[in-house]
C-alpha cells in the first residue's frame, strides 16, 4: 500500500506542474481563435455602440476578431451571469457597467452573481456622467437657484427616472439626500417617456444620461442645470459641474469596464488589458467615444487592480444610497 501511495504522489507531482505549465503556455499563445464580447443590453443602445467601437480595434490589436453578442434581460444581469458562468479561458468577456456590477448587488436580495468575486477584473474604460435637467419653465437657471427652489417647493415637486433603481434614479436620490429634500419620485418604463413628460412640464427634473440630456438642453426643450461629474464634458462644455457650482459629493456616472470570468489566467488578463488601454489611446477611437458623450478614464484607473478595488466601493456606495432612500432589495 505504501508503494502505491508513493507512485500516486510521484505521478501527481509530475502531472500537476505539467498541467499548470500547459495552462500557462496556452495563456501565452492566447488568442488563437475569435473571442466573444457579451453586451448585457439590447443592440443599438449606448453601451452596445461603444462596445462595438472598442471591440473592433481591440480585435485588430490582438490579431483575432471579437464578436459582440447582445444578451439583455434582468437589467443586464442575464448577460453578466452568462459570463460569470463561462470558462475562464479568455474567449468570453463582459462589458459590464455600474448597473450590472453595482446596482444589481444593491437592489436585489439574491442577485444572479457576486460582482466582487465571480469575475476577473480587466479594466475600467469609460464613464458617462448624469446631467441634471429641469422643465424649461422652472424658475432656476443654475444649481444654487435650483437648490433654493427645491427646498422651498419640495412638497409639490416630482422628479422622474427610467425606473426604480435605474441609472437615472439613484443619482437623483443621491442629489436629493445631499440637499436634504424629500421629492416624489415618478418611475417610467424607460428614459424616453420620462424625458417627454419633463419636456411637457408634467415633472420637474431628472438626472438624465449625458447624451440625450445634453441634446435636449441644447435644443431648448429643457434647461441644463449641472453636469454631475468631476469635470465638464465635451458635448456640452459650457455647462458647469455640480462641484463648480458649490455642491460636492453628488458626482454620478454610469461607468463601463471589461471583465473575464473568475479564474482567468494572469497573462491573458494583462494582454487583454493592454489591448484595451491601447484602444482607448487610439485617436480615432478616443474621438468616437467622446462624441458619444463618454469620458475616457485616465491610464492609472484602467488597471485590473484599480477595478478590483473600485467595484466593491461602488457596491457599498450605491447600497448606502438605496437604503437611505428606503429602497429595499427585491
Amino acid at each position: 500500500m505504501r508503494n502505491i501511495c508513493r507512485v500516486v504522489a510521484v505521478l501527481a507531482a509530475l502531472v500537476i506542474p505539467g498541467a499548470q505549465a500547459g495552462a500557462q503556455a496556452g495563456a501565452q499563445d492566447w488568442p488563437t481563435r475569435p473571442m466573444t464580447l457579451v453586451v448585457p443590453f439590447a443592440a443599438g443602445g449606448g453601451v452596445d455602440v461603444s462596445a462595438r467601437i472598442q471591440a473592433q480595434k481591440m480585435g485588430e490589436l490582438l490579431g483575432q476578431s471579437i464578436i459582440v453578442d447582445n444578451m439583455g434581460g434582468a437589467s443586464g444581469m442575464t448577460g453578466a451571469a452568462h459570463v460569470a458562468n463561462s470558462a475562464p479561458d479568455g474567449y468570453t468577456m463582459l462589458i459590464g457597467n455600474s448597473g450590472t456590477q453595482a446596482f444589481s448587488q444593491a437592489l436585489n436580495r439574491r442577485p444572479l452573481y457576486n460582482s466582487a468575486t465571480d469575475f476577473t477584473p480587466v479594466g475600467l474604460v469609460t464613464e458617462s456622467p448624469r446631467i441634471l435637467i429641469v422643465r424649461k419653465d422652472l424658475p432656476a437657471d443654475n444649481l444654487q437657484q435650483f437648490i433654493a427652489y427645491v427646498k422651498a417647493n419640495q412638497n409639490r415637486m416630482q422628479f422622474g427616472s427610467a425606473g426604480v433603481g435605474s441609472g437615472t434614479h439613484l443619482p437623483c436620490v443621491l442629489l436629493n439626500l445631499a440637499l436634504g429634500v424629500d421629492v416624489t419620485h415618478v418611475p417610467y418604463r424607460g428614459e424616453g417617456p420620462a424625458q417627454q413628460d419633463l419636456i411637457g412640464g408634467r415633472i420637474d427634473y431628472m438626472c438624465s444620461t449625458i447624451q440625450t440630456g445634453a441634446a435636449l438642453a441644447k435644443q431648448g426643450a429643457v434647461k441644463g442645470i449641472a453636469v454631475m461629474a468631476p469635470r465638464r464634458v465635451a458635448i456640452i462644455p459650457d455647462l458647469a459641474t455640480t462641484g463648480e457650482q458649490g455642491l460636492r459629493g453628488v458626482e454620478a456616472s454610469v461607468w463601463n469596464a471589461f471583465f473575464l470570468p473568475r479564474g482567468a489566467p494572469e497573462p491573458i488578463v494583462r494582454k487583454l488589458n493592454k489591448a484595451m488601454s491601447d484602444t482607448l489611446d487610439d485617436p480615432t477611437v478616443h474621438k468616437r467615444l467622446e462624441d458619444l458623450g463618454l469620458d475616457i478614464v485616465a491610464p492609472e484607473r484602467r488597471t485590473p487592480e484599480y477595478l478590483a478595488k473600485f467595484v466593491p466601493e461602488e457596491i457599498a456606495r450605491w447600497t448606502k444610497v438605496a437604503r437611505a432612500a428606503g429602497i429595499t432589495p427585491r
